[in-house]
């Protein structure tokens, strides 16, 4: 029931949203049917287009996975787009110095490294929170910022390729994800994305790791209470949503770029922490809204060729999202207030 419940609701949230959307347009002259046609054509028509939607929806699924399992042990790790640049740089460096290993090798490991910067990099905060009690949300805001401006003095630095462009040396082809699709930039980024999926949902729901996250999550005086010790949860936990959004800037550069290049997410974790946030956490429908949300970004340029509406429509359309969601967040927060009042 409670499945039926959070789909209904995410279903109604994209709905209200592009009518929101839809009468925006009407009232600026344009036609709702011919725009969104349009937005459906240039995410899905077409290899390009098409790939250019899978090219998106790799890193917003995996960001989305990043925020959902953190959540599942009640911290809220906003800090994912610092983990996914730390992974990039992570990769770019080690694509770089181990080049002539063997393909499947190489790669592995620059996955690996990834993601063992961005699981490191969150447990900090992780374990601020679950023995010192101190408020996640801060710490991993603030270090997004310390994480962006420490990748940019690397770029720039010891790392710069030398070329004029603050970017590393080109990933040696050992370490490449193949294209799916060219001449989009669609990669097999997209079949190591889906398998973490099925990995993450086992994990969760079929596992005993699984159950002590979401009883710490449910409730944590409880978990104690039947001899679950709540603090190494938590920091496994946010550690292993540092690894998911590290391995996102890892396909980034391996897939994507081909080296890492700084300032290149215009922030793609924030977005896929909507997709988790629509979903209620539920990483059965995280997948759906994230690769709405990527088709909703690769159609609105096609939207805005052919009938001349800017795509910010569509920004302001994930704005909506965005106060819906929490919108549902407080509608919750008070019920269950009143509940335990």
């Amino acid at each position: 029931m409670r499945r039926w419940s959070a789909l209904a609701n995410s279903l109604l949230t994209v709905l209200t949203a592009l009518g929101a959307g839809a009468l925006a347009m009407a009232v600026l002259g344009h036609s709702p049917l011919e725009a969104y046609a349009e937005l459906f054509r240039g995410a899905f028509v077409g290899k390009f287009n098409l790939g250019g939607t899978l090219e998106r929806f790799v890193p917003l699924l995996l960001t989305a996975l990043a925020f959902a399992v953190s959540s599942k042990v009640a911290v809220f790790n906003v800090g994912v787009e610092g983990e996914l640049y730390l992974g990039a740089i992570a990769a770019a460096w080690a694509g770089v110095a181990f080049g002539g290993m063997p393909s499947s090798l190489h790669i592995s490991l620059c996955l690996a490294l990834a993601m063992g910067v961005g699981a490191a990099w969150a447990a900090v905060p992780g374990a601020l929170k679950a023995y010192y009690d101190v408020n996640e949300v801060c710490t991993t805001i603030l270090a997004n910022y310390v994480a962006v401006f420490l990748t940019s003095y690397l770029v720039n630095h010891p790392l710069a390729s030398g070329l004029g462009a603050p970017q590393t040396a080109p990933v040696a082809q050992s370490a490449r994800l193949f294209r799916l699709l060219p001449p989009s930039q669609a990669n097999a980024g997209l079949f190591i994305a889906l398998a973490t999926l099925v990995l993450v949902y086992w994990v969760v729901h079929h596992s005993t790791l699984g159950y002590r996250m979401r009883a710490v999550g449910e409730n944590r005086g409880y978990a104690a209470h039947v001899g679950i010790r709540p603090e190494p949860v938590m920091v496994w936990g946010m550690a292993a949503s540092g690894a998911l959004g590290g391995m996102a800037g890892a396909i980034q550069v391996l897939g994507v770029f081909g080296y890492f290049v700084d300032n290149f997410s215009p922030g793609i974790a924030f977005d896929g922490m909507l997709a988790a946030l629509i979903a209620r956490n539920d990483i059965r429908l995280v997948p759906v809204l994230a690769f709405f949300l990527a088709a909703l970004k690769a159609g609105a340029l096609g939207m805005e060729r052919f009938t001349g509406i800017p795509k910010a429509l569509v920004d302001a359309i994930i704005a909506v999202f965005i106060l819906l969601a929490a919108m549902e967040g407080l509608f919750l927060l008070r019920r269950r207030v009143r509940k335990e009042a």
